[in-house]
């Protein structure tokens, strides 16, 4: 893996650094340290502990020893390059990404089934082929939280559910996991007529064994857009109140034994099902507020907050968001309307498919669409960044800000999306 990943292939090197001083420079290949081999910026952080440092690069055919003693306290200054992605082998019958359209960026195809990109960033892997020296590598170094597709603890239909007779067994792997104290964050995508019902009850049942290893369980309804080929039915209202009455039952029972609620359903699940969000208490520290658990009742409770906009700027602004979403921002907006001119218009999802409503897979094409026709009766634009890809202002039809800015022919705005992210956008 070393080497071949590229994961161990020095990208910056500090002039200043301890590392710079040593000789050691961008290009370098990082072999060792201290004797461990590195593979990996999660290798160079565990493995850099000490003051005293002895390292091995390799420099086009050469190999390179040095010794590093820093001061304590003091940063080594190398950064590597990232490392290649592992990818998925299943085929999922809900694969997402299966799911996409042709020409969309390159990066939206990878299929992620990498336990480091779990640890670090929250990625969902399903340990369908996990390796013994990667399994041995989480525990030495701790690698804890991870996040676990489970879908079904019964091996049968969660084989199904991954397009894979092969799959480990996710119950030998959970108690592997539980046994050596890794903290676990599970998905259950919902998929009516193959995990919901009784087999979801089970599942949760069966979960619930490793608490509190098993941390949370979250269960999402299947996206489905309108490029998919597997014949998969949507969740609709019926499955919806199904599944909420049997989280609703397992977060009662939770709580009184634990005092944490454990599973969760998805804001959208609620949505679909027309029920209430459950108290915010349950919610605990929001542990899967990234996989869309919480968003909407934390918005609400954030928003009940707020009164008014003290300072409104007199411009007037257009918000856009999802279909799920935008009941409960329009709300929120009418209270702020005798003081401020904002409106909200919820955007249809015509590049994936009507039956895909939240914001976060909103594309350029879809918003002008929307926006075209009343662009002209307002000064902002306001954009959330869920939109957006992380640090870039790329959509994920690679619309830019810029693009939509010259269309539109408004100014574009891109705001937290938060109460008072749009509060401050709202007074500036």
């Amino acid at each position: 893996m070393s080497g071949a990943s590229g994961g161990n292939i020095i990208g910056t090197a500090r002039p200043d650094s301890p590392a710079y001083r040593a000789g050691i420079r961008p290009g370098d290949m990082l072999l060792t340290v201290n004797r461990k081999r590195i593979h990996d910026s999660i290798d160079l952080v565990f493995y850099t502990d000490d003051l005293e440092l002895n390292i091995s690069v390799k420099r086009k055919d050469r190999i390179i020893r040095t010794t590093i003693i820093r001061d304590e306290g003091e940063d080594l200054g190398i950064e590597l390059r990232p490392f290649r992605i592992k990818t998925c082998r299943n085929r999922c019958v809900f694969c997402f990404v299966s799911q996409l359209p042709k020409g969309l960026r390159r990066s939206l195809y990878i299929k992620d089934e990498d336990f480091r990109m779990s640890f670090l960033y929250g990625s969902y892997i399903t340990l369908s082929n996990i390796t013994p020296a990667e399994k041995k590598r989480i525990i030495e170094q701790r690698l804890s939280p991870l996040y676990i597709s489970v879908h079904s603890t019964d091996r049968e239909t969660r084989n199904t559910l991954l397009g894979n007779n092969n799959a480990t067994d996710i119950m030998k792997e959970l108690k592997w996991l539980a046994k050596n104290r890794i903290r676990i964050h599970v998905q259950i995508v919902l998929c009516p007529g193959y995990n919901d019902g009784d087999k979801l009850v089970s599942t949760i049942n069966d979960l619930h064994k490793f608490y509190p290893y098993v941390s949370s369980i979250a269960v999402v309804p299947v996206g489905l857009t309108r490029h998919r080929k597997s014949p998969l039915k949507p969740v609709g209202k019926d499955v919806a109140l199904e599944t909420v009455a049997i989280i609703s039952d397992f977060q009662k029972r939770f709580m009184k034994k634990h005092g944490d609620a454990l599973v969760y359903g998805s804001d959208e699940l609620y949505i679909r099902a027309e029920k209430k969000f459950p108290p915010l208490k349950y919610y605990g520290e929001f542990p899967q507020i990234e996989n869309g658990v919480g968003l909407v009742p934390l918005f609400l409770h954030k928003a009940a907050r707020i009164k008014s906009v003290k300072s409104p700027s007199g411009q007037r602004f257009l918000a856009v968001t999802g279909v799920s979403f935008y009941p409960f921002l329009s709300r929120f907006i009418e209270r702020l309307n005798s003081r401020v001119c904002v409106d909200v218009i919820p955007v249809v999802n015509r590049f994936f498919g009507e039956t895909v409503t939240v914001a976060g897979l909103l594309t350029g094409r879809d918003i002008i669409q929307s926006v075209a026709d009343v662009s002209s009766d307002y000064d902002v634009l306001l954009l959330p960044d869920v939109i957006f890809r992380d640090g870039q202002d790329l959509l994920l039809d690679d619309t830019t800000v810029e693009e939509l800015e010259r269309i539109l022919r408004i100014r574009v705005r891109v705001i937290d999306p938060t109460p008072r992210g749009l509060i401050n956008a709202l007074e500036e």
